[in-house]
């Protein structure tokens, strides 16, 4: 058991020899361009999209605020996520596509760094936010709204290459 413990360990890279949290040393590593975009999708209670989608929502400009809180959490992710690198973002960009016929927000958050590690997580953290935000913006109208399918669609640059998701 404890040579099972000792190899998982070795392949852990956020964990010392003794199982410590550590920030990765990635000082040694080049710098690449990178990019990453993640997706959310909010499923709104049928009064709460059409408030949303005709701009009548007591909060305001719901997609407005969504898209600026998106880009504050790209650029913030270092500070929200512990042991992930703070990262020079050097581009981020968040849409919305409005689905009327399933009263859903599908959001899409793409950031660019020229970086040593990679992105993914500032992606994932701009498209979470922004669909915090819109649950905020929407909640007075009816707090039914579900998060869902957060999750990577593709990444370019680094050791690792590039990811698409399927499906």
């Amino acid at each position: 058991m404890y040579q099972y413990v000792e190899f998982i360990m070795s392949r852990l890279t956020h964990l010392d020899d003794q199982g410590n949290a550590r920030m990765v040393d990635v000082s040694g590593k080049e710098v690449t361009e990178r990019s990453a975009t993640a997706e959310a999708v909010v499923r709104l209670p049928v009064a709460a999209y059409a408030a949303l989608k005709a701009g009548t929502l007591k909060k305001g400009d719901a997609l407005g605020v969504a898209r600026v809180a998106g880009i504050m959490a790209a650029k913030r992710t270092g500070d929200l996520i512990p042991l992930c690198h703070p990262l020079p973002v050097a581009g981020a960009a968040v849409t919305f596509d409005l689905q009327d016929e399933s009263s859903t927000v599908r959001i899409e958050a793409t950031v660019k760094v020229a970086a040593r590690t990679g992105v993914e997580m500032e992606a994932l953290a701009a498209a979470s936010l922004a669909a915090l935000t819109i649950y905020d913006m929407c909640k007075a109208v009816d707090k039914g709204i579900v998060i869902e399918r957060v999750r990577l669609l593709e990444k370019h640059g680094g050791k690792s290459g590039d990811y698409h998701a399927t499906g």
